[in-house]
């Protein structure tokens, strides 16, 4: 059984438990979640690709980048979050409870890079800690992940594709809310990819969050990239 790790500040961990619709509906409760999602996200995906080059000096970067996007790809993330019972202790509004929010995957997911990000935090960015906490969960799945180029998503799809261009700078991605009920807010997302020093656009796409918008861009950007013969 997965517990969550003890957190010396408990408001930490209350605030990543909680969704920009509970502070919608509870303004006293201040900040939500958002921004430890963020840097959880960023952490996770740091300790995934470290984890697994470690793990296999015998594998590439292109099945090393598949194996990365299945461990911590929103499916998986979601699986760790139900395994430490975030499902009842998020807290969420009315509406997004109703909308089935315990039992969404984009939520659950989401809370767990908050959790991530508010133990980082908490450990006062000492990585070791939050290391010791993730790898047994990445132990439990790592060895069964089937290594299929579907694994890869489309962020990073775009970015390999940026990169077989020589350019060293990752995908920019411009995201701004446009709209959607305070449960349910609409992102767009456009990105762009640096050539020397002129930006370039690819693709535009539309998310009931920032991450499913940028994926949605990025996976705009592929298809365009395909009609032209360039992929």
């Amino acid at each position: 059984m997965y517990k969550l790790p003890i957190f010396e500040d408990e408001k930490l961990l209350r605030q990543a438990l909680t969704h920009r619709s509970y502070v919608n509906e509870h303004p006293e409760e201040g900040e939500h979640n958002e921004r430890l999602e963020f840097l959880g996200d960023a952490i996770l995906n740091f300790l995934s690709g470290e984890y697994l080059y470690k793990r296999h000096p015998e594998r590439g970067e292109d099945e090393l980048t598949r194996r990365r996007s299945a461990l911590v790809d929103e499916k998986q993330l979601a699986k760790f979050a139900e395994d430490l019972r975030l499902n009842s202790k998020m807290l969420l509004g009315k509406g997004a409870i109703q909308d089935g929010g315990r039992k969404n995957r984009n939520l659950l997911s989401s809370t767990f890079e908050a959790i991530i990000g508010a133990y980082y935090e908490d450990k006062k960015f000492d990585i070791k800690p939050v290391r010791d906490f993730v790898e047994p969960f990445f132990d439990s799945v790592h060895e069964n992940i089937t290594v299929s180029r579907s694994n890869v998503d489309s962020k990073n799809r775009f970015q390999e594709w940026v990169q077989s261009k020589g350019i060293t700078t990752p995908p920019i991605y411009n995201t701004r809310q446009i709209g959607g009920e305070p449960h349910a807010p609409k992102f767009q997302s456009d990105v762009f990819a640096v050539f020397v020093d002129e930006q370039k656009a690819f693709g535009t796409g539309n998310g009931r969050n920032k991450k499913d918008a940028e994926k949605a861009a990025a996976e705009d950007a592929l298809a365009k990239l395909e009609k032209q013969g360039l992929l």
